[in-house]
């Protein structure tokens, strides 16, 4: 009886169009893909984006205790801390090797203390740890991988303080990626310590279609490169980048983000202009804002830039919703997204190589013609007064003006 109740639900379900819901949940219940699962949660964390600094863009394989140490010291006391960052992470190339027992260790030339050592020097500033592996045999820069290790990786994590973990995709094979993080979100579940999950696969299987329940983030496209757009080996540019996170907006939402990679402020490949112009866009798709630049040595224009609450704000908005284009003009766009108290935020986006005059009409941002509302510039750091029915402003090339509208 139980069978065929199961075959006439099959057939109910193939008839209707469900035919991968049907072969998941009824044909063969071993297939049961993770995101389908009705018994998992989501860990509940990250429930703005996160922020913080990672140690990729500026130090690659570069990396050693001093120079985390003296990262947290400077977070904690260049306003960075209060500003809302709060993860300090170690990306690739930490690793030493695996004992005889399976277990991985931290490279005891480069962390000489170790890595619970470093972890615990961390929180005492009022941070939180972050650390790197991938899901394949080996990282991207050749260290050991976590796979067939991920629940003794992750007791080990937790066991340092862990609070964070980049989770990237090199050397996966024939890896199934859903599979794959699904079985590294368990075993950090398992050691009862909360951790972040950042899925980092590239975008290259749509993680946004699976991965709510899996992780609190997940990269949509190649690494990004410290350029305003073109491709170079495996990283591209600003704008390509920008093109392929802003259709995803539909996914992204309290405590699972989309996230178009960690930020170049800074690192010296673009103007201010444009980093200002990173930066909005970044808080505009409310982006994981990872600096990843040397905060220790930044410029006061580079400071300013992170450290832009208003900008921030936007960011961290509770409402979570991602913003989006409300207009396309080829090279100059209008981006829109709603804010918790009833405001927009608000990017006017010139992409070409001259300055621009250009508006935005309230009916574009979800207000009808007849409001009167306040408009703040949000770079400027001052009221521009009450508006009614439009906003407009000369805009630099390669730059944007950012505002918010309260009606």
């Amino acid at each position: 009886m139980a069978n065929c109740f199961k075959n006439a639900m099959a057939a109910l379900l193939l008839m209707t169009g469900g035919a991968a819901a049907a072969q998941d949940q009824f044909l063969d219940p071993n297939t049961l893909r993770p995101s389908l699962d009705p018994n998992r949660k989501a860990n509940g964390l990250a429930l703005t984006p996160p922020m913080g600094w990672n140690s990729w863009n500026k130090f690659g394989c570069r990396i050693d205790e001093a120079t985390v140490r003296a990262m947290a010291d400077a977070i904690a006391s260049n306003g960075m801390a209060e500003a809302g960052y709060r993860y300090v992470v170690i990306d690739d190339c930490w690793h030493g090797e695996r004992d005889a027992n399976g277990f991985i260790t931290a490279n005891a030339e480069k962390f000489p203390s170790g890595l619970k050592a470093l972890a615990d020097y961390v929180h005492s500033k009022g941070l939180k740890f972050g650390i790197y592996s991938d899901a394949g045999a080996k990282t991207c820069g050749g260290k050991p991988g976590s796979q067939g290790h991920e629940y003794q990786d992750a007791l080990t994590y937790a066991r340092w303080g862990v609070d964070y973990l980049k989770y990237d995709w090199c050397s996966t094979g024939t890896r199934n990626a859903e599979e794959a993080y699904a079985l590294m979100s368990d075993a950090l579940k398992a050691t009862g310590r909360p951790v972040v999950l950042a899925i980092c696969e590239w975008g290259n299987n749509r993680p946004w279609e699976w991965g709510k329940k899996i992780g609190n983030l997940w990269r949509t496209s190649a690494d990004i490169r410290d350029a305003w757009k073109g491709r170079e080996k495996w990283s591209i540019g600003l704008l390509d980048i920008i093109d392929l996170n802003e259709p995803l907006y539909p996914h992204a939402g309290p405590g699972h983000w989309n996230d178009p990679d960690m930020l170049e402020v800074g690192n010296g490949g673009m103007s201010d202009t444009e980093y200002r112009a990173h930066f909005s866009l970044w808080a505009m798709m409310a982006a994981p804002l990872i600096a990843g630049n040397d905060i220790v040595g930044m410029s006061a224009d580079t400071r300013a830039i992170l450290l832009n609450r208003e900008v921030i704000a936007v960011d961290q908005d509770a409402l979570g919703q991602q913003g989006r284009r409300v207009r396309d003009d080829g090279d100059l766009e209008v981006w829109a997204r709603p804010l918790a108290d009833g405001s927009r935020a608000v990017i006017l986006f010139n992409r070409s190589e001259q300055a621009a005059d250009m508006a935005v009409d309230w009916p574009e941002i979800g207000l009808t013609k007849a409001v009167r509302a306040e408009v703040r510039d949000l770079w400027a750091h001052r009221s521009l007064g009450r508006k009614t029915g439009r906003f407009a402003a000369k805009v630099p090339a390669h730059g944007v003006v950012m505002v918010t509208v309260k009606p």
